[in-house]
């Protein structure tokens, strides 16, 4: 007994220590958030240090995205990456290549749901950004695929942005939207921000009172 309440103080003082040092965003994407097709400075993550430099913030960003990765690939990377990195946050930004390639959406939100579990075990918030499936993957899936997220932010009281490219994809403005249909150009980075700072914003302003 004695040996176990002392591996029970050693454990409590080593997470306590852990949530001390963390530090940073983590972001997990896939492509949306890796910039594909165009230079990676050019890309909304590269953006987002621009704009807490801007705002007076030394928060360390780290981009973590892959292109083609699925929630699959990130629930796989996501132990190294908070080991690595131990952030104070975890952008979660993947799904849409499990919807484009026509995977199970339980199998998506268990995914999702692991992720966030893991990154909450390591002393991390979490922040997730949505995705929307375009109408010819049919309404049943759509749905189905769109109420992943709403799912998982409610099961787990994450904040949630429900559709990264709002305003972006399926719009009349095709210079927003790169020929393949499915990746956005350089000129759409800032509206994705946009749609993704006020998450990011309000964790920052949450931060500084605590």
């Amino acid at each position: 007994m004695r040996v176990l309440k002392k591996y029970l103080v050693i454990a409590t003082l080593c997470m306590l220590a852990g949530s001390a040092n963390a530090q940073g965003i983590l972001i997990v994407g896939d492509s949306i958030s890796a910039a594909f097709g165009m230079d990676i400075a050019d890309g909304w993550v590269a953006l987002l240090e621009q704009r807490l430099e801007a705002e007076g913030e030394s928060i360390p960003v780290v981009n973590a995205s892959v292109s083609g990765d699925t929630t699959a690939g990130g629930l796989a990377r996501l132990p190294r990456l908070l080991e690595r990195h131990s952030p104070e946050v975890v952008v979660i930004e993947l799904g849409g290549n499990d919807g484009l390639r026509g995977m199970r959406p339980t199998d998506m939100q268990q995914n999702l749901s692991r992720m966030v579990e893991q990154a909450q075990n390591g002393g991390a918030e979490v922040l997730l950004l949505g995705m929307r499936l375009p109408p010819n993957y049919g309404q049943r899936f759509t749905d189905a695929f769109a109420q992943v997220f709403d799912d998982v932010s409610t099961e787990h009281e994450v904040p949630l942005m429900p559709f990264l490219l709002e305003g972006i994809a399926g719009t009349a403005d095709q210079s927003l939207m790169q020929a393949d249909g499915v990746h956005p150009t350089a000129q759409a980075q800032q509206r994705i921000l946009d749609n993704a700072w006020p998450l990011i914003d309000a964790w920052r302003s949450s931060r500084e009172t605590r």
